[in-house]
């Protein structure tokens, strides 16, 4: 455990230098594309640090936003409260806050930088379909993420991927509107340096959003079967996060707070089929069959 979670801690580091990179070259380029000339390279460099900045530690409050979660209290949820508190306490780690959605479709994520300054975030439609040992075992799941800081190695990922995203379209816009800057950098430069740079913003601006969700995707599926694992070692109790996440498996209602910014970060998609074989190449998440046969050998 101590080893994956040192493991965690560079793959963070990684993940955090890519984006930052990526965020960097996008806005070099828009810079130069807006006329903006050596300044832009500044204005990148500030855009780049502060805007990852924010993410690192704005990331949760992003997410719940985003989810359009809202505190739990104690009073109106005691049950999900006592079942934190419990696996907190068996965890050794912090209380985490709780967050429920208002949503049929049961569904739960951990998201925050670190234990400290953890969330576990629950549907209501969680509440309602689940007993109380698979809720024990959904939530002990989650609070392997926290304890093995898989959160922050996840939750990391929802802001930049957007950055990105936002960055790619604002230099799609920029050839859209012929800015000066593209007029400028594209007729003035005699030895083509103008033209060159134009195709390496296009590309940018069309591969960079691509290459962010391949950076999310590489996020190792062994984080979902480690957190399996050590939610059972939590609970005692293999059984129980394997009947929910049956139940997570057979209910096809869709989340509707869920998009693909945050999809990754919930105990099973909910975008997509989890039976297709797309969702095995291409999901941040084992099959969940894989999963259940995985607990019942436990």
């Amino acid at each position: 455990m101590y080893a994956e979670i040192a493991a965690n801690k560079r793959k963070s580091f990684v993940l955090v230098t890519l984006f930052l990179v990526l965020i960097f070259a996008l806005a070099a380029v828009l810079g130069e594309l807006a006329g903006m000339g050596r300044p832009g390279l500044v204005i990148a460099l500030i855009i780049a640090v502060g805007l990852s900045a924010v993410g690192y530690y704005k990331s949760d409050d992003i997410t719940l936003a985003i989810s359009k979660a809202r505190p739990a209290t104690k009073e109106e949820f005691p049950y999900l409260y006592n079942v934190v508190e419990g696996l907190a306490l068996a965890a050794g780690v912090p209380t985490p806050r709780c967050y429920v959605i208002d949503d049929t479709a049961p569904n739960a994520f951990a998201t925050g930088r670190d234990p400290k300054n953890a969330v576990i975030c629950v549907t209501t439609g969680l509440l309602q379909k689940m007993d109380r040992a698979e809720l024990e075992g959904v939530v002990a799941h989650e609070m392997s993420h926290i304890r093995n800081l898989d959160i922050r190695l996840m939750t990391l990922t929802v802001v930049m991927v957007g950055v990105v995203a936002l960055l790619s379209d604002w230099i799609l816009r920029t050839f859209m509107w012929g800015g000066r800057g593209r007029r400028r950098v594209g007729g003035s430069d005699k030895n083509g340096a103008g033209a060159v740079l134009i195709i390496v913003g296009l590309v940018l601006a069309v591969l960079s959003p691509l290459i962010a969700q391949l950076i999310r995707l590489a996020i190792s599926r062994k984080r979902e079967f480690l957190a399996d694992a050590s939610g059972a070692m939590l609970t005692r109790y293999p059984a129980g996060l394997a009947s929910a996440l049956r139940k997570l498996a057979a209910d096809t209602e869709p989340l509707e707070a869920a998009n693909k910014a945050t999809a990754h970060l919930y105990i099973v998609n909910p975008l997509l089929d989890h039976k297709g074989a797309l969702n095995k190449l291409f999901s941040t998440h084992p099959p969940i069959e894989e999963r259940i046969a995985a607990l019942e050998k436990m």
